[in-house]
């Protein structure tokens, strides 16, 4: 009954079989969790809101990495999933003259003060919460205005491991400085010292602003000058050196400031939804279950090849 099997006893071994009765019971993951990547302990601890604020928004403030790219938003968590409030990427950074080292920890700085001063702007609090008046890599503290509080979010890194340094807690840093309120501490900046338990404040800065860029490249120059124009090609052919780094930040996060570009992004929902229901839908099965003859086959795989040739100066096959 039950269609449960008893244990099967091998060899003075106990071998408990996964029978129709272990499957019925079995509890699949959520999708994220089987893909690696939400960690939904740490999420159910950072959107759990007080029942007694109802439904006021708990923000929080996410900062990713990628190869090529830094994110920064800012989110709440609604039953639908998460509302995106405003965002920063730093690709966005050419618009304000920075085109290279766009993952870099000067980047991420840099895309974390684009955030802040974006979600400021949208909340009207921009004139109340400038922020940090010039980078100087030392602790910051916001001083409450007494008609408006000021905009509050956690940080949420995701999967990444805390280390000192990280370039997550370089978005942080820029948040921080551009006016946002985000609970922290120092002991994950560049440049704090373990043993003295203090920010060594000017080796942050020179993180900030990219000064170990240009010693690298100061290094570089004088130890392997092929090196350096072969790893540096695209900043000498954009003309920046490693005297002009530094300028070259600071008159980013001018710019930043001067105009940060927010944008609501609830406002073009709906021209958004319209547009992608009017987009015509392509079949890409059709496309893929054409049958090419042996002749076509023949003919593209030459194609192929003499593609290749040309590119090596080589004359093409003929049939």
């Amino acid at each position: 009954m039950g269609g449960k099997k008893a244990p099967v006893k091998v060899g003075g071994f106990v071998k408990v079989q996964k029978n129709n009765a272990y499957f019925k019971t079995y509890q699949v993951k959520y999708k994220r969790r089987r893909e690696g990547k939400t960690d939904y302990r740490q999420r159910r601890l950072m959107i759990n809101q007080d029942k007694n604020k109802y439904q006021t928004p708990k923000y929080r403030m996410i900062a990713r990495i990628t190869n090529k790219d830094v994110i920064c938003q800012i989110a709440s968590a609604e039953l639908k999933g998460d509302r995106i409030h405003a965002s920063a990427y730093a690709h966005e950074l050419k618009e304000y003259g920075l085109t290279l080292g766009l993952a870099n920890y000067s980047a991420a700085y840099c895309t974390g003060l684009l955030l802040a001063r974006r979600i400021l702007t949208l909340k009207g609090l921009d004139k109340k919460y400038p922020g940090a008046k010039e980078c100087t890599g030392e602790h910051f503290d916001l001083v409450e205005d007494e008609d408006r509080r000021p905009f509050k979010a956690y940080l949420d890194i995701g999967l990444v491991r805390p280390t000192v340094g990280g370039k997550v807690f370089a978005c942080l840093k820029g948040a921080i400085d551009g006016g946002l309120l985000v609970p922290h501490s120092d002991k994950r900046f560049a440049g704090y010292q373990k043993e003295g338990s203090k920010l060594d404040a000017e080796a942050h800065r020179s993180r900030i602003m990219g000064l170990h860029v240009a010693e690298w490249m100061d290094e570089m120059q004088e130890e392997d000058n092929e090196k350096y124009q072969r790893h540096f090609s695209r900043y000498i052919k954009a003309g920046i050196e490693s005297d002009s780094l530094e300028d070259l930040y600071k008159e980013v996060h001018a710019k930043i400031r001067a105009d940060p570009k927010a944008k609501d992004p609830t406002k073009n929902m709906a021209a958004r939804k319209a547009a992608r229901a009017n987009m015509k839908q392509r079949d890409f099965r059709v496309a893929a279950n054409i049958a090419y003859t042996l002749p076509q086959r023949k003919h593209r795989a030459l194609q192929k090849v003499n593609a290749i040739r040309a590119k090596l100066d080589l004359p093409p096959f003929q049939k």
